[in-house]
């Protein structure tokens, strides 16, 4: 025993010198630094304890190749965009290889030996079931509270975006949101480009806004204040589930706050985005998806619970394309699992997808609304074609032909942004797109001719492009915007409250999302899309496979911004991703079987 002790000792002093060895080099410390022995040190003690811990509670080769498969995935993020940083100034090739195989492995350790620890402690179905739920509460609050849940909850959401609505008065609006408000005013034609739904919307608001008041600015804020309300309601029916659930009552409370109080919620509450209330439609639809499951394991259905998955199901398919895709991958999976209620299910699963298709066939062509262009879908393979031709890469006769038919390579160098595809996408526009549309095959042999032979080029230009959503370490700011950008149309930022100490506490609570430890974790997308997955991984450990298509909208909504996002690091393209982030929190250690679901005390109406 003796000896068995000593060997696993002297593995977990070896795996925390490498790790210690992979932090020094992600924290810029140098080897003689205090802290690098302390992390040494720290890690030694918490592989031992966390090992001790997994081997009284898991034992699961499931687990482990979870576990595995994560920390490589989770290594490969970090290694693929900060591992030039660790061998910058060396130039001896072995050297550079040890440095970073050394590192690799350190934090492949760090985050296989965490992942067990977290497992371990979420197999513990009964222990974290006593601290996630409650019975209804006996104190008069408690009481008041569970009564009066839904108005409670809306009335906090929107005294929290209340400010951001005073201040924006009537709104955020960017290029893109005046884009839409010229569409809607007739001056310039229908485009999907910003989906037509909702641009519809708009109008509708608009419309209603324009029988009240000749103002632009009055009219355009009651669309501001329609999706302020959405936003709300979509928070509210969230925390009446969970509440319903048996969900302790400060963790709703907890909940409520993030969505009211954590500045970028105010902020995209009052700006005129399609991916505002697209988020709101994901929240909606992943909780009328757990709905409707417990309700079949009660064999029973309700209404609301159905309207609001066919309301929210067309929500996701029609105000971005990509939650379009994302539905059409998604929908084998939601019919398999909903087969037992398929009488009811399959009728509505079918009925949005047609409906959404029907709009977006038949309904926009016959209202002329233009589609957006082919070079809009393929960001990523202009941006690595063109890095193999800004690092001066060797093309044969064919390639170049190609390359010239449709795009002036003169200016290249000097418009090409590793991160921002627009530039290039521009620059093809000022060319020749429609050869490109129309030789898609050709550019595709081209694009994968490239790829093969210039390997490395790709994957950097990739990189690049993506890292803001899969790297949790990216810098870039959020909800940064402000009032009404320039136009003709007369439409002005007009400020109901104001003055320095408003400018400053918004400009302050903004900016702390970039200053505080563990706060900062919530304004990472890299971070959330790691969260995400952990909690499929607690789903499969746990053998939990119905959780897995809750979370499989979301993942496939990262999964096509991933394949086609135009800019690296645009938190708005994974907000429904951060809006969607307590609910899949608490699937990860709920577990359904815990306690008898009452039909009497879930089905109640929303």
């Amino acid at each position: 025993m003796k000896k068995i002790n000593k060997v696993w000792s002297l593995l977990f002093l070896l795996e925390s010198f490498f790790t210690a060895w992979a932090l020094m080099n992600a924290g810029r410390l140098q080897p003689g630094n205090i802290i690098t022995g302390i992390l040494f040190l720290l890690c030694f003690l918490f592989y031992r304890h966390s090992t001790k811990i997994v081997g009284e509670t898991v034992k699961s080769k499931t687990e482990v190749i979870t576990a595995g498969f994560l920390s490589a995935f989770f290594t490969l993020c970090y290694m693929g965009v900060d591992a030039h940083n660790y061998i910058d100034q060396l130039e001896n090739k072995l050297f550079r290889l040890v440095i970073l195989t050394a590192t690799a492995i350190g934090f492949f350790f760090l985050f296989f030996h965490l992942l067990r620890f977290l497992f371990a402690l979420i197999t513990n179905k009964e222990r974290c079931m006593d601290l996630l739920v409650h019975p209804l509460s006996g104190s008069r609050f408690g009481h008041f509270y569970d009564s009066h849940i839904g108005v409670f909850t809306f009335f906090i959401c929107m005294l929290g975006f209340l400010p951001y609505f005073l201040y924006q008065f009537p709104g955020i609006m960017t290029p893109d949101s005046l884009n839409q408000l010229e569409q809607l005013l007739g001056l310039i034609p229908y485009s999907n480009h910003h989906p037509f739904a909702h641009t519809m919307i708009i109008k509708l608001l608009y419309s209603i806004g324009s029988l009240f008041t000749s103002s632009m600015v009055n009219a355009i804020s009651f669309y501001t204040f329609f999706q302020m309300c959405v936003l709300a309601l979509s928070v509210t029916c969230l925390i009446k589930t969970l509440r319903q659930l048996n969900i302790r009552g400060l963790y709703c409370l907890l909940i409520t706050a993030f969505y009211a109080f954590v500045p970028y919620n105010g902020v995209f509450a009052v700006t005129v985005w399609k991916d505002v209330l697209f988020s709101a439609g994901v929240l909606f639809f992943t909780t009328a998806l757990l709905r409707l499951y417990l309700e079949s394991r009660l064999d029973h259905l309700t209404v609301p619970s159905l309207i609001l998955f066919c309301i929210s199901g067309l929500m996701v398919c029609l105000l971005r394309s990509n939650g379009w895709y994302a539905f059409i991958l998604s929908l084998p999976f939601l019919i398999y699992f909903f087969w037992k209620s398929k009488k009811i299910m399959l009728p509505l699963q079918l009925s949005i997808f047609l409906i959404a298709l029907v709009v977006k066939g038949p309904v926009m062509n016959a209202l002329e609304v233009t589609q957006p262009d082919f070079v809009e879908s393929v960001s990523i393979p202009l941006q690595q074609i063109s890095r193999v031709i800004c690092n001066d890469r060797e093309l044969s006769p064919e390639q170049w032909d190609l390359v010239h038919a449709v795009v002036d390579t003169t200016y290249i160098k000097e418009l090409y942004h590793p991160s921002f595809a627009d530039n290039i996408k521009e620059l093809v526009r000022a060319g020749h797109p429609d050869y490109l549309t129309e030789h898609k095959s050709d550019y595709l042999k081209l694009w994968l001719t490239l790829g093969f032979t210039y390997p490395r080029d790709y994957l950097d230009a990739y990189v690049q492009q993506t890292m803001g959503y899969w790297y949790p370490d990216s810098f870039y700011t959020v909800a940064e915007n402000e009032g009404i950008s320039t136009s003709s149309l007369g439409i002005s930022h007009s400020p109901i409250i104001g003055g320095p100490i408003v400018v400053k506490a918004k400009e302050i609570a903004i900016k702390l999302g970039g200053m505080l430890p563990l706060y900062g974790l919530i304004w990472s997308m890299g971070t959330m899309l790691w969260v995400l997955l952990i909690c499929i991984g607690c789903g499969i450990i746990r053998k939990e496979s119905w959780k897995l298509f809750l979370y499989l909208p979301g993942l496939a909504i990262m999964a096509t911004v991933l394949i086609a996002t135009p800019v690296a690091t645009e938190f708005r393209y994974a907000y429904s991703l951060i809006y969607a982030f307590p609910l899949y929190l608490i699937l990860a250690v709920w577990d359904p079987d815990y306690n008898t679901l009452d039909k009497n005390s879930f089905n109640r109406t929303l």
